[in-house]
């Protein structure tokens, strides 16, 4: 196993946090042509933390939809440092169900610490937009593809997870909490994030082991923000392989696989 493999979930914490990581909005232009960004969930209001729109793949027209962290502190807080507001995620569904409707294939970009939690966000039923996502999602009728940026944080991840394929950057974390959130609530003490990192199994090799993921795509030397052309690469490669694989497959078929591949999830003992 490489040096760069051998890296600890911390360390690759800290690798994700680097302040030169790219963010979506480096990844888009590179990867499709002709992005079309749309605003509003028609409910409430447009939410910076989630981006989503049209695009073409490949000269596919697909649907982007994606969490956005900023480069600088003038850019997160527009952002809200990349946790999602209820709107953002009606934004999302809104997106995923016009894609639905004219057969684009989805694809969902994840990189949040976690949905915001602030009190207006719970007023407008942070907790109801998250689970609706959820189930609409998993009976979507149109293929969707979901990758792990960076950070893959609690409700405001998984509510833009469930897909036929979760793939994730090979320095990315997933888990249903962050390791900072999973300290402060088991042991009353945020400042043990690096102790919950190591016994939370939330890397890109934990993931697939457990078959929560099922691919991991490679970073350049020393991480995503060394190379962004070839991590772009990268990615844009692994989705023009998959994105026309699902779209080959029968709908019925592709929704059955993906209910039975979270069904699967976890290891149950009676």
């Amino acid at each position: 196993m490489d040096k760069e493999n051998k890296r600890t979930a911390y360390e690759r914490l800290e690798l994700i946090r680097h302040k030169n990581r790219p963010t979506v909005k480096d990844y888009i232009p590179l990867i499709f042509t002709d992005f079309y960004e749309m605003h509003g969930d028609r409910l409430y209001g447009d939410d910076a933390a989630i981006i989503g729109g049209i695009a073409r793949l490949d000269d596919r027209p697909v649907t982007v939809i994606a969490e956005v962290k900023g480069r600088d502190i003038n850019e997160n807080k527009k952002c809200n440092f990349a946790m999602p507001h209820p709107e953002g995620y009606r934004k999302a569904l809104r997106l995923a169900k016009q894609a639905e409707k004219f057969h684009r294939p989805v694809i969902c970009f994840i990189d949040t610490p976690g949905a915001f939690c602030g009190i207006a966000a719970e007023e407008r039923g942070q907790g109801e937009a998250i689970a609706k996502n959820i189930a609409e999602f998993m009976t979507l009728r149109t293929p969707i593809i979901s990758i792990v940026l960076g950070e893959g944080g609690s409700g405001g991840a998984l509510a833009l997870g469930v897909c036929d394929e979760l793939a994730m950057l090979e320095n990315a974390l997933y888990s249903v909490v962050s390791p900072r959130g999973f300290a402060s609530i088991l042991w009353k003490d945020a400042s043990r994030e690096k102790e919950a990192c190591s016994i939370m199994k939330i890397t890109a090799e934990d993931l697939v082991r457990l078959k929560v993921a099922e691919t991991i795509i490679k970073e350049p030397l020393g991480g995503a923000h060394n190379d962004l052309d070839k991590i772009s690469e990268n990615i844009k490669e692994y989705l023009s392989e998959k994105i026309p694989e699902k779209c080959k497959k029968d709908i019925d078929e592709l929704l059955k696989a993906r209910y039975t591949k979270f069904r699967k999830i976890g290891d149950f003992i009676e």
